[in-house]
């Protein structure tokens, strides 16, 4: 249910919690919120003051509480997409907001540019309204025809000045992301068009190799899309682009932690290479958190079987039915990893890449009071959002 309670002008005190942030694990955890931000964080008992003494208490039960999870990269979700209408928009972020989702990057696949620049207007608009809302991510179209995945080849094509500064203005100062191929015509000049008004560039669907990465990191690219994914893989000779992202330390590495985009054992040595650069992504469409089917993504027709989303009619994964929250847990039951490092990647190593960790992606005095509860198992029970409980 959305906004089932909103934060207490007197301010809320979570306590009893055992807290979960990049900064480690602090069981009896307690902190005050006021006016959307974590004011005061503490261990134990809370002291005594007038402030505290005014403020509604949530007692979280000795239940995980950990910063709301950040979705760098996702399409849709629920049933609905982020190409669609406002109604659908929202549709979706409402889904993903019940696994543990508090602010999200929507991402786009190619369309023709008439749809993108509706597409980034729509976004625009919203995100003025929803400050859940991040912005958004082109995935497309400066992608390779070679490395396309469930991008329609017919709207694929390289960048141009004037077409950046057509889907540039089309944002506004809400375009967050792009992914681009920079083996393409005019990519690296793009790279450094994008960078200079703010965007973050990813490197996918790309047919680049370790020295080209390079090449498109040092002119300001600082996330790699999917790792693993639709690009050219480690070779002993020839090693790619994930060994030129993971061993770079400017970059974010996105990982689809679902364990049918990325092995699990791979999945490992990306996080035992790269640390807490390592973004946990869904790279969602339209069928996360619904049922199998026959779905959209962008002009293509997808078929969801068991959770596995294909373009219909052939093997080509098309986008993921994952959630965030199932991220974290195959993180830490399936490879391992401690909590902390699984939390980290889905909070503070998404928010870092898009440089809004002054605001986000930990439970400390100043940040927005985004936070999730789960149970012994890493199932979210309660939600968040600048204080304010959207899942109860």
């Amino acid at each position: 249910m959305e906004n089932s309670q909103s934060g207490n002008s007197e301010g809320l005190l979570f306590h009893n919690a055992r807290k979960i942030d990049a900064s480690g694990q602090v069981d009896g955890f307690w902190m005050l919120v006021r006016e959307g931000r974590i004011t005061a964080t503490g261990v134990g008992a809370a002291p005594d003051s007038a402030e505290i003494e005014r403020a509604e208490r949530v007692d979280l039960g000795g239940d995980y509480l950990t910063p709301g999870f950040i979705d760098l990269h996702c399409h849709g979700g629920g049933g609905h997409s982020f190409d669609d209408s406002e109604q659908e928009i929202r549709a979706a972020i409402a889904t993903h907001r019940s696994y543990g989702t508090t602010r999200s990057v929507l991402s786009l696949v190619s369309n023709p540019i008439a749809s993108l620049v509706h597409s980034l207007e729509q976004i625009s608009d919203l995100a003025e309204s929803d400050p859940t809302i991040l912005g958004s991510h082109l995935e497309g179209p400066f992608l390779s025809n070679e490395k396309r995945g469930a991008h329609n080849p017919v709207y694929l094509t390289d960048p141009t000045p004037d077409l950046v500064e057509e889907l540039l203005g089309a944002a506004g100062d809400s375009l967050r992301q792009v992914t681009i191929a920079p083996e393409l015509p005019g990519a690296m000049a793009a790279i450094d068009q994008f960078a200079a008004a703010g965007v973050k560039v990813a490197i996918g669907h790309s047919d680049a190799d370790y020295s080209l990465t390079l090449e498109a990191f040092d002119r300001g690219a600082s996330i790699l899309t999917h790792a693993f994914n639709a690009m050219n893989g480690i070779g002993h000779r020839a090693p790619g682009p994930v060994p030129a992202a993971l061993n770079d330390p400017r970059v974010t590495v996105e990982l689809i932690l679902d364990g049918l985009h990325v092995h699990p054992a791979v999945a490992k040595i990306a996080f035992e290479t790269a640390g807490d650069r390592i973004a946990l992504v869904t790279d969602a469409m339209a069928a996360a958190g619904s049922d199998d089917g026959e779905y959209r993504l962008g002009s293509l027709n997808v078929t969801v079987r068991d959770g596995r989303a294909t373009i219909a009619g052939g093997e080509t994964i098309a986008g993921s039915t994952l959630t965030l929250d199932k991220a974290v847990k195959n993180a830490i039951f399936e490879l391992n990893l401690t909590p902390v490092a699984a939390i980290t990647a889905a909070t503070v190593a998404p928010a870092r890449a898009l440089g809004v960790d002054e605001d986000f992606g930990f439970l400390r005095e100043g940040l927005f009071a985004d936070a999730v509860a789960l149970d012994s198992e890493f199932n979210v029970k309660s939600v968040w959002i600048a204080g304010s409980r959207v899942i109860d």
